[in-house]
């Protein structure tokens, strides 16, 4: 599904659809900036302009239609020649030109040639276009690779992790036996009083004021250990352990990585 961004041009609110194959600019919002009365089918029939998209599909799309666009061209720029997005898409199974209906209708063109026609807006125009849409794309990256390392890092973390459960042989049981013997009412509370040693109703009530709950309020290193856990009362479930049973191995996993991490330097860097 096509996501749906915005960039800001001399005022005007330009939508942009980031597809499978590229970035679509809408020239239907562009035409905002245009003084006077103009129409893409104004565009479209000039012989350039024709020229131009021929070529850019050549390039890019080896399904296009050069039979079909051949007839065009030769009627190009000719005073009874006119053609839409529509037609001109559907005769010539062009890619770079699209006519939308729906949430996102309109006329969008992809970035290479939406830059085209910007310069039949004005030059000021296609210029501030440019620099508008370079920008998106550099937050995009910087975003992106934050993510990227974002994950390399718990990718780390996690390693480390498991290979400190390695070396660990003794863990302190940390939960009473009232704990392991009192049946809870779901599995959330379970690694709830497995990590942090209290059911959700019980945080509540010790904390009257707050407007969350006790994983809103819980630390970095608990959330990545909590997700931890998760997946391994999964695969314990499976293997047909009681509650009673998957609560201590839980809580062992819980002090086993909660000291892992607290001790990683890499995560204090991210998580500070």
């Amino acid at each position: 599904m096509a996501k749906k961004k915005s960039i800001f041009v001399k005022g005007k609110e330009i939508s942009i659809l980031n597809e499978k194959d590229g970035d679509f600019i809408s020239l239907t919002d562009m035409l905002q900036a245009k003084n006077g009365d103009f129409f893409i089918s104004d565009w479209l029939r000039n012989r350039n302009t024709v020229e131009f998209l021929g070529i850019w599909e050549s390039v890019y799309n080896p399904n296009f239609n050069y039979g079909e666009f051949a007839i065009i061209k030769s009627q190009a720029g000719l005073n009874s020649y006119k053609i839409s997005v529509k037609e001109w898409a559907l005769k010539t199974n062009a890619i770079g030109l699209r006519a939308k209906a729906g949430r996102y209708g309109g006329t969008y063109a992809h970035a290479d040639i939406a830059f085209e026609f910007g310069m039949w807006i004005s030059a000021e125009f296609k210029i501030y276009l440019i620099k508008e849409f370079k920008r998106l794309k550099e937050d995009e990256n910087s975003r992106l690779n934050l993510e990227w390392n974002l994950q390399r890092t718990l990718s780390k973390i996690n390693y480390k992790i498991h290979t400190d459960a390695i070396k660990e042989n003794i863990i302190p049981n940390l939960i009473s036996k009232t704990q392991i013997s009192f049946t809870y009412s779901n599995e959330t509370d379970l690694l709830n009083v497995a990590l942090f040693g209290i059911t959700a109703k019980d945080w509540k009530k010790e904390n009257p004021k707050s407007k969350g709950n006790m994983r809103d309020d819980a630390s970095i290193e608990q959330l990545v250990v909590l997700s931890n856990m998760e997946s391994i009362n999964a695969l314990l479930i499976e293997q047909g352990l009681t509650p009673k049973d998957r609560l201590i191995q839980l809580n062992k996993v819980a002090i086993t990585q909660m000291k892992s991490l607290l001790e990683n330097n890499s995560f204090k860097k991210i998580s500070s």
